[in-house]
């Protein structure tokens, strides 16, 4: 790709405006003051942006892992002819997950596991496989016959056929589920926070507790300029994805 084309996409500009955001957040010290004046700390100074960046960019990264891993691993099995008799199940338990509040998650998960990243992590997994599940099934079911027959015709075991064959192909669709699993993740990673975790969500629970609004909005900005420039990796991978599927 040229890096005029690569100028273009949306991806860059969001990419740019958030480790701006990040980099660049104490010296809005002056503009916040002027907005929030009867406030005496007008910019969040416990911990860096850029460390509660890292730090929440790392608990998302490692719960989606986990996410992936499981909900394609269950999504792939009840597809299968043995697998199929524990749909039903398997889709009550990850529905359970979804439904579950996360901070009723971190309730339940903190006096097994103690305050800090663990019980954020739980609750990140449960919230998050749901999706990935349900796409991985709609893939699979999406890849034609002919395909598997054409792969079981030269010689694929079951299991070599679904790797290199019908998980290639429901790729694109599988993504869709991870990406909506990550940006919604990357939103509810700040409430571990509240159980200790370091993420993005210490300047909103901070200000909302010490009645500092602009440290909410601080947090805020930079929550969501990092779901969107996630949101749009993933645009950029589910093209490559599409366009390589439609390769003959």
């Amino acid at each position: 790709m040229s890096l005029s084309a690569l100028a273009v996409r949306p991806v860059v500009w969001i990419g740019i405006v958030l480790a701006a955001a990040i980099a660049f957040m104490p010296a809005t010290a002056p503009w916040f003051h002027a907005w929030y004046p009867e406030l005496g700390t007008p910019v969040y100074s416990r911990a860096s942006f850029f460390t509660l960046t890292i730090s929440h960019v790392t608990l998302v990264a490692v719960s989606s892992v986990i996410v992936a891993v499981v909900g394609i691993a269950a999504g792939a099995f009840v597809t299968t002819t043995p697998g199929r008799e524990f749909a039903g199940i398997v889709d009550r338990i990850v529905a359970i997950g979804q439904t579950f509040p996360p901070a009723a998650v971190l309730a339940v998960a903190v006096p097994a596991t103690g305050y800090g990243a663990v019980p954020t992590l739980i609750a990140l997994v449960a919230y998050g496989v749901l999706p990935v599940v349900e796409t991985t099934v709609t893939g699979l079911a999406g890849v034609p016959d002919s395909v598997r027959q054409a792969a079981d015709g030269v010689g694929f075991t079951p299991l070599g056929r679904l790797a290199r064959v019908e998980l290639p192909i429901a790729l694109p669709v599988i993504l869709t589920g991870l990406r909506t699993a990550v940006v919604i993740n990357i939103g509810t990673a700040t409430i571990g926070s509240t159980v200790g975790a370091l993420t993005l969500g210490s300047p909103i629970i901070e200000g909302l507790s010490g009645s500092n609004p602009a440290f909410v909005v601080q947090g805020a900005i930079v929550v969501a300029l990092l779901a969107v420039f996630v949101d749009q990796l993933f645009e950029e991978a589910e093209r490559v994805a599409t366009r390589h599927r439609a390769k003959p």
